[in-house]
C-alpha cells in the first residue's frame, strides 16, 4: 500500500464548530413519522439558531442521502432552503453508501482547505423507513402500454395482457442492502468476516450487549447532548435514540435465529445494525470564518481517507482506510484516544479488530510490515454504536464524527478516529484532533 500525501496538510486548517443530530428512531415495519428532509430541517433548525451568524453566510450546505424520497431530489438544496439559508447559497447531495455523511464532511474539508469555502453546513440524513417499495419492469411495460393505447381495442388488449404477479413488489431497502456484483446483501457479508476470522456466536452477542450498555450509560448520564428533540404532526416528541434494548442479556440474545444463513449462520438481528432514521449536521470552519464570528471550536480534522476492497469482505474497510492515516502520521494504535467504528455489525468490528492487529492480513492485504497494536476497546464506541442506536446510512458518518469530537473534549483527550465500512467494498476514515480554546 503506497502512502500518499494527506490532502489536508498542505491547505489551510480546517475545523468543526458546531453540530447536533437528531434522535434515531428505529423502524417499525412502515414509514416513520419523518420523511429525510424532516429529519435533517429539524436537526439542523437549532444548531443554526444558536450560531453568532446568519444561515445566509454560509458558502455551501453539502447532505449525504442514500434514499431521498420522490420529492426530495438535491434534498440537500431542499434542506438548505427550509433552514433559512436562503436562495443564493448553493447546496448538493452526496452519496457513498453507508459513509454518505462522511463523505460530505471531507468534501467541506476539502473546499475550506483549498480556500474554495470559508464556513460551511455539512452532514447527513436518512429515513430508512420510507425507502421505496416500487412495481417491477414487467408492471412498469404494462402501464406504459396501457397508457400508449389509443382506441378501445388497443386499451381491450392490453388489460387482457395483465397477470398478477407483475403487482409483485420490489423492495427498495433489500435492494439498495446487496451488493449486485458478488450478489451478497450486507449480512452475508458480514457472515464471510465471521467465518474468516472465526469469530463466534457468543462474541458477537457479548458485543452487542455491550453496545446496548453503554448506551444505556450514555443517556442516563447525559453524555448525548447534541440530540435536538423531534416533533411530529400529531405533537407528539422524540427526545431520544429508541432502539436501545435496556432488557437484552446474553441470553435472550442466544435465543435469536440467524437471518442471513439460515439455520447455520452467526448473525442475528441482534447483533447487527438496526434499520432506523436519523440525521446529524456539522458546522465547519476556516480560520478565518473562526475569527470573524469568534466561532468556538470543538476539533479540528487533521486528515481523510478512503480506500477499497473486495465488496464480500466490505466490513473490513475501516482497517484499510485508518491504516494509511496513522502511516502516513507515524502513529500507532496508542496515539489515538478515541475510536468510533461504526457498528453495521458486531461480526464486522470485531473482523476489523483483529485484521488490525493481525500480521500476516497487514502484510499481504496494506502491504505494512506487520500489524498494528491492538485497539483500545475501552475507547471504541464508548456510548455505543449502530447495533443499539440504529444505522441510518445517509447519516451515521457525520454522527460518528460529531460524537467523538464531542467525546474528546469531554474526556480531555486528544486525537480521535472515525471511520465506517461501506457497502460495495470500501471504508472511509477521519482523524481529528481537539482544539483548546
Amino acid at each position: 500500500m503506497a502512502t500518499q500525501p494527506n490532502p489536508l496538510a498542505t491547505g489551510r486548517p480546517v475545523y468543526l464548530i458546531d453540530g447536533s443530530r437528531s434522535p434515531f428512531l428505529r423502524a417499525r415495519g412502515k414509514p416513520g413519522p419523518f420523511l429525510a428532509s424532516d429529519l435533517a430541517f429539524q436537526a439542523g433548525r437549532a444548531l443554526l439558531a444558536r450560531q453568532p451568524f446568519e444561515p445566509e453566510h454560509f458558502d455551501q450546505v453539502i447532505l449525504g442521502c442514500v434514499m431521498g424520497g420522490p420529492n426530495e431530489a438535491n434534498i440537500g438544496r431542499i434542506v438548505a432552503l427550509r433552514l433559512g439559508c436562503g436562495e443564493r447559497v448553493p447546496a448538493w447531495t452526496v452519496q457513498r453508501n453507508c459513509a454518505s455523511g462522511l463523505q460530505a464532511l471531507d468534501c467541506a474539508a476539502q473546499d475550506i482547505a483549498s480556500g474554495r469555502s470559508e464556513l460551511v453546513l455539512a452532514g447527513g440524513t436518512e429515513s430508512m423507513s420510507h425507502a421505496p417499495v416500487l412495481f417491477g419492469t414487467a408492471m412498469v411495460a404494462w402501464l406504459g402500454a396501457l397508457n400508449s393505447a389509443r382506441t378501445p381495442a388497443a386499451r381491450l388488449k392490453v388489460l387482457a395482457s395483465f397477470r398478477p404477479a407483475m403487482l409483485k413488489p420490489v423492495i427498495g431497502l433489500l435492494c439498495g442492502l446487496t451488493d449486485p456484483i458478488v450478489e451478497l446483501n450486507m449480512g452475508q457479508t458480514a457472515e464471510e468476516l465471521a467465518w474468516q476470522f472465526d469469530i463466534s456466536r457468543e462474541a458477537m452477542d457479548a458485543f452487542a450487549l455491550r453496545s446496548h450498555q453503554r448506551l444505556a450509560r450514555a443517556q442516563k448520564q447525559g453524555h448525548l447532548d447534541e440530540i435536538e428533540t423531534l416533533y411530529d404532526s400529531d405533537g407528539r416528541y422524540y427526545e431520544s435514540d429508541d432502539g436501545l434494548r435496556e432488557d437484552s442479556s446474553m441470553d435472550k440474545l442466544a435465543r435469536l435465529k440467524p437471518v442471513f444463513d439460515r439455520p447455520f449462520g452467526k448473525v442475528t438481528a441482534g447483533n447487527s445494525a438496526q434499520i432506523t432514521d436519523g440525521a446529524a449536521w456539522l458546522v465547519m470552519a476556516s480560520e478565518e470564518a473562526v475569527e470573524r464570528y469568534d466561532l468556538p471550536v470543538l476539533a479540528r480534522v487533521v486528515d481523510t481517507q478512503w480506500a477499497a476492497l473486495d465488496p464480500r469482505r466490505m466490513g473490513l474497510g475501516p482497517v484499510h482506510a485508518m491504516a494509511p492515516i496513522l502511516q502516513r502520521h507515524g502513529f500507532d494504535s496508542g496515539d489515538i484516544d478515541v475510536w468510533e467504528i461504526n457498528e453495521a455489525f458486531a461480526a464486522q468490528v470485531l473482523a476489523c479488530l483483529r485484521a488490525w492487529q493481525d500480521d500476516d492480513y497487514c502484510r499481504q492485504r496494506l502491504g505494512l510490515e506487520g500489524g498494528f497494536t491492538p485497539i483500545d476497546e475501552d475507547w471504541l464506541n464508548v456510548d455505543g454504536g449502530g447495533v443499539s442506536l440504529g444505522h441510518p446510512v445517509g447519516a451515521s458518518g457525520a454522527r460518528i464524527v460529531l460524537h467523538a469530537a464531542k467525546v474528546l473534549h469531554r474526556e480531555d483527550k486528544r486525537r480521535a478516529m472515525a471511520s465506517l465500512c461501506i457497502g460495495g467494498g470500501q471504508g472511509g476514515a477521519m482523524l481529528l484532533e481537539r482544539v483548546d480554546a
